[in-house]
């Protein structure tokens, strides 16, 4: 048998974290559902299609689809299941290809070109994928399936919501050419005002643009990589899955905090998630890097590389801390607080028992088995019992 021509998979999960909030409580199912934060910085994560009919979209401020849909049910994220399902989702797609390429927790690119053999033709592999899913991990999902990752990503876009497109390899100018130019990657909304003043609308448009007209405005680099993938030109493999580079959280307030030990006990919570995070896959840090958005939205990052790598939240903590406290300036207004871990290392690497801090570990790793069983929250520092919000 000779290799398919439209060996690329798109596979996308719709309204992922909603879908999961739904399974994990059968009630709010039909209703809209908001997953994200509710107050007045809350920024919508995802929407089931019932709020979207009410015009809710993602990264839609929280307040903006409050008033589109009254009747949404507003619910925070709740990343463990999210991260629990996908895993579910990955196991499926590497059962028929170990060519898979995450993009994010709820989607992924598969080159099946060498499956057709066991499997049959891209567009059975895509059947067969959302009948897994749907059976599995209890989620509807939609598949694109084209010659390269831009065609089965748009393909998949088109086949939204629960559905399939296959488009040939002969197809590709008739399916790309009335699609809005915004739809290429690399076209964003500087990149699309230009467009738009040369008389550019469509990709179709783009693709008859004169390479040279379009590099006078915006380079001609640029220019020759946005007419190529107009034309349907896009020869970037699926690259296999690759270990993370590195974990954070961060963490937007409802108002600004300048209190000391209130930034401090944020700091605290944030550094317990990335450790547990580090710990649950299997790695340790050589660097922290620490985020701080102030109230006028200027952003100050500062890191440390360690002596040794760490997955021990005290250790991370300590580090956040001093890197805060060496910050300029003296009391701040700080909007937005995040901490990143980086450098990442598998945790088999370093002996553990010689690192420092490792009583210390052992406790934070008996209070994950405690969450896995119990669930989040069930067991955390003192120093967090009070935390702002925190209701407990």
């Amino acid at each position: 048998m000779t290799r398919t021509t439209e060996p690329i998979l798109h596979v996308d999960l719709d309204a992922f974290y909603a879908s999961v909030e739904v399974l994990k409580d059968p009630s709010l199912a039909g209703r809209p559902v908001v997953v994200g934060g509710a107050g007045p910085r809350g920024v919508v994560m995802s929407a089931s299609y019932e709020a979207r009919a009410y015009g809710v979209r993602n990264a839609m401020p929280a307040v903006r689809a409050r008033r589109l849909c009254p009747e949404a049910v507003f619910l925070p994220p709740d990343f463990e299941a999210y991260r629990s399902h996908s895993n579910r989702f990955r196991e499926i797609l590497l059962g028929v290809t170990p060519l898979v390429e995450p993009i994010a927790l709820d989607e992924a690119f598969l080159d099946v070109g060498g499956a057709v053999m066991l499997f049959g033709p891209p567009e059975r592999i895509a059947e067969r994928i959302r009948r897994e899913v749907r059976g599995e991990v209890g989620v509807a999902c939609s598949v694109g399936v084209g010659p390269s990752k831009l065609v089965a990503k748009l393909a998949s876009r088109r086949a939204k919501p629960d559905g399939l497109v296959v488009v040939r390899a002969g197809e590709v100018e008739t399916f790309l050419d009335p699609l809005p130019a915004r739809a290429i990657w690399g076209i964003g909304e500087k990149t699309m005002e230009t467009l738009s003043r040369l008389g550019v609308r469509t990709v179709g448009d783009l693709a008859r643009t004169p390479p040279a007209v379009l590099g006078r405005v915006i380079g001609e680099q640029h220019a020759n990589d946005l007419i190529r993938l107009a034309r349907g030109v896009d020869d970037r493999p699926v690259v296999a899955y690759e270990a993370p580079k590195s974990v954070s959280h961060e963490e937007t307030f409802a108002s600004d905090l300048d209190a000391e030990e209130d930034l401090f006990r944020e700091a605290l919570a944030l550094c317990g998630n990335v450790a547990a995070r580090l710990r649950k896959d299997g790695f340790r840090a050589r660097t922290i890097v620490l985020k701080v958005r102030l109230a006028n939205f200027t952003t100050l990052t500062r890191s440390r590389t360690l002596s040794a790598p760490t997955d021990v939240a005290s250790e991370i903590y300590r580090v956040a801390r001093e890197l805060y406290r060496g910050l300029p300036g003296a009391r701040r207004r700080v909007r937005l607080l995040g901490v990143q871990a980086t450098g990442l290392v598998p945790a088999g690497a370093e002996q553990l028992a010689l690192l420092r801090g490792e009583r210390r570990r052992d406790v934070e790793v008996a209070l994950d088995r405690i969450e896995r069983r119990f669930g989040p929250g069930a067991a955390r520092p003192a120093a967090l019992l009070d935390r702002r919000g925190d209701g407990r």
